[in-house]
């Protein structure tokens, strides 16, 4: 039997093998001893209806048959009695091996900006460690990856990251395990690792970026074999000076099935560029003037259109919801793991099945007395699951 798991959203259950039913907490199935004291009763009184209602046929004359329904209300009671049965066979936790068509999962590999125009302050927000100022670009962009890891279900979904300015720097590997992940956002969160007094963190080289995603793509299959799952980069930029051969990249990853989602951080208004802090001294050159900085937000337009993917920006939309549509993009393009066997819990499916018995059975009661007696069941029931789960 396969690790036991839930099926995620997406996979095909076909079928459930009844020999392999086992319980959790067996020792609750002696309550079974109760429903099925009930049913003979059920049955008792059913055939005293029966008989009742031939002899009240045989001396009773009308001009007409008079017709009796064969279970009448009784019909109410045994639903409450069979829902009683799955309530307890619930309450022991079954689990049962189950043949499941598991769709794959997706594998997101992050580019992210690191160069000197991602310190740019103009972005909603308050800086760490800065009250009153608004995020850079960098933190603001670590605030959406967190959130883009937080919406990915982690069974089958693995996620990457690489930085780049000048040069690139992978910084994870595609990995299943979102404690990595988060350790290095909780590192990467205040600012980037590319260090604003080098000249390489002044350019923005997208080509090298994507071509560095495309690497550790690559080298994961080298090492663990193709992967089913649906590959796609979320390349995280404010495309300032920009640079490289972009377009020989975009058909690289268009040539692999990998497509380009572009996330714009930054305002079309933008900001100045913190210059680096420079040494007084004799000689020393003349302060240049400031950078500024604006989001390029048509250049990147561009570049997810070229990639096949879309382009969406911070603060223009949530952050939720930007993350939501990477995901579910990605996810309609993953392909199938096949049909895999697994355990699974039957729990659920108890409470659904007596939850359906009872709605079954209230469609034939006759007495009012009868409809209160459900009420207050349902009632009693409903306070048991609350005390049970505070």
């Amino acid at each position: 039997m396969g690790p036991q798991r839930q099926c995620k959203k997406g996979d095909v259950l076909t079928s459930i093998d009844i020999n392999s039913i086992r319980f959790g907490d067996p020792q609750y199935l002696w309550l079974l001893i109760a429903p099925a004291v009930l049913l003979l009763a059920w049955a008792w009184q059913l055939a005293r209806r029966r008989r009742d209602a031939r002899q009240f046929r045989q001396h009773r004359r009308l001009p007409v048959r008079e017709k009796f329904p064969i279970f009448g209300g009784l019909v109410f009671w045994l639903a409450v009695i069979f829902a009683s049965a799955f309530a307890i066979l619930a309450l022991s936790r079954p689990t049962a091996a189950v043949s499941v068509i598991r769709t794959a999962g997706v594998d997101l590999v992050i580019l992210q900006d690191g160069s000197a125009s991602m310190r740019t302050r103009d972005v909603a927000g308050r800086g760490e460690g800065a009250p009153g100022l608004s995020l850079d670009r960098w933190q603001r962009s670590m605030k959406f990856l967190r959130t883009l890891g937080e919406s990915l279900a982690w069974k089958d979904d693995r996620i990457a990251m690489a930085l780049f300015a000048h040069i690139a720097a992978p910084q994870v590997r595609l990995t299943k395990d979102p404690n990595t992940f988060f350790f290095f956002l909780d590192h990467l969160n205040r600012e980037s690792p590319f260090r604003v007094e080098d000249d390489t963190t002044w350019d923005t080289n997208i080509e090298l970026g994507i071509a560095w995603g495309l690497r550790l793509i690559e080298k994961d299959e080298e090492i663990y074999g193709k992967n089913p799952n649906a590959k796609a980069f979320v390349l995280v930029t404010d495309g300032q000076a920009w640079s490289g051969e972009v377009a020989r990249s975009l058909r690289l990853a268009r040539g692999k099935d990998v497509p380009v989602f572009v996330v714009g951080v930054g305002t079309t208004l933008g900001g100045i560029i913190p210059e680096p802090p420079k040494r007084p001294g004799p000689g020393s050159p003349a302060p240049e003037a400031p950078i500024r900085s604006s989001l390029d937000r048509g250049s990147l337009s561009m570049i997810a259109n070229a990639g096949g993917g879309e382009y969406m920006e911070l603060d223009r939309e949530g952050d939720r919801e930007i993350a939501n549509r990477i995901i579910d993009a990605a996810r309609k393009r993953a392909g199938s793991r096949g049909l895999q066997e697994e355990s699974d819990e039957l729990y659920w499916r108890c409470l659904v099945v007596a939850a359906v018995l009872l709605c079954v059975g209230v469609l034939f009661l006759q007495e009012r007395v009868e409809l209160w007696l459900q009420t207050a069941g349902a009632g009693a029931a409903l306070a048991i699951v609350w005390v049970l789960t505070r």
